[in-house]
């Protein structure tokens, strides 16, 4: 996705966000430069981009490769105050977080149990031209009791990619569903949903 700026004119933040334009910065190792660019169209490439994919910036008609690196925002309004953009060079490798989107349905669930989903991205070190927008799960053939691993994305992940989570840590899994205690009809307390400690 390509996303049009321009060097930072003068004037406050506040005013530059009142007429609809995003105070920014672009940098890396050999650059640091203070931008402007406009809300809507950042916020277009954020949602369908993220900050794993790569942006193309173009700053007065010099185009960069960049990575979302850190959007602050404005809690009460939602929406985002200051963008810094990660200039990235090809033949550097980076550490990105790649989300996980988990397709089917899981043998366990058609059983009756339930998905429980305790991980959402994968971080990976990975050239820039080789990131992925997202690493497939398949979870059809995961039965009740049984749990994916980080192992397991490895393959659908480009292969010049290196997973730097444990190859070990819990994905998903299929936890048996939650039976209610006849003898505890009548009991004022609550069912206990989940607690602190799930995810």
């Amino acid at each position: 996705m390509r996303i049009e700026a321009e060097k930072r004119a003068p004037g406050t933040a506040a005013q530059l966000r009142r007429d609809g334009k995003l105070p920014a910065v672009v940098y890396n190792k050999d650059l640091n430069e203070s931008i402007t660019l406009d809300m809507r169209a950042f916020d277009k490439a954020f949602r369908a981009q993220g900050t794993s994919s790569l942006i193309d910036l173009v700053v007065d008609g010099q185009e960069h490769a960049v990575l979302v690196k850190q959007v602050q925002m404005d809690k009460r309004r939602r929406e985002p105050m200051h963008v810094d953009f990660f200039a990235v060079t090809a033949d550097e490798a980076l550490e990105v977080h790649v989300p996980i989107e988990v397709v089917g349905t899981a043998a366990g669930v058609r059983d009756g149990g339930l998905l429980d989903v305790q991980r959402r991205e994968v971080k990976i070190s990975v050239l820039p031209r080789f990131i992925p927008n997202h690493v497939t799960l398949d979870v059809s053939s995961v039965k009740i009791g049984e749990s994916l691993h980080v192992r397991d994305l490895v393959a659908g992940l480009p292969q010049e990619a290196t997973v730097l989570d444990d190859l070990e840590l819990s994905v998903v899994a299929v936890v048996p569903p939650r039976v209610s205690d006849d003898s505890s009809a009548g009991a004022t307390e609550p069912e206990v949903i989940g607690s602190a400690g799930d995810e």
